[in-house]
């Protein structure tokens, strides 16, 4: 695999903690992907994509809708998701869901375009005509 886990954390579902925590991955530590794992369905403390999306500068509907897509070959709880991906500074970040088996789903349908995503933040591709 090209990625490697540099740093994983359990944050509790509050809103200001994940905003924070989110901020300072990308500010202080530079990390190029960040994916959170639960806290995105509509339960009162899900507050996972309010918190990514007061962070995020530009959002990426397309993750979240090829995660959407896949989710609804295999549940009609899918529609219930309110993950966020988009972009800080240059990093990713993507919602991913709480469940390990939804997580390794949502993953082989976004990773391919994760790689790609990466290389533009960072200016490493000058064309995108891929």
């Amino acid at each position: 695999s090209i990625y490697q886990a540099i740093k994983y954390e359990i944050v509790p579902d509050e809103k200001e903690i994940i905003c924070r925590k989110l901020k300072e991955w990308v500010d202080k530590d530079g990390i190029d992907l960040i994916l959170t794992s639960g806290g995105t369905g509509i339960g009162p403390r899900d507050v996972t994509p309010e918190a990514t999306k007061e962070v995020i500068e530009k959002e990426l509907p397309g993750f979240v809708e090829a995660m959407r897509i896949k989710g609804l070959e295999k549940t009609p709880f899918s529609m219930l998701s309110r993950a966020i991906a988009g972009t800080r500074k240059k990093s990713l970040i993507i919602n991913l869901p709480g469940s390990p088996k939804a997580v390794k789903e949502n993953l082989e349908v976004v990773l391919p375009a994760v790689k790609h995503g990466i290389e533009i933040l960072k200016g490493e591709i000058s064309k995108c005509g891929r």
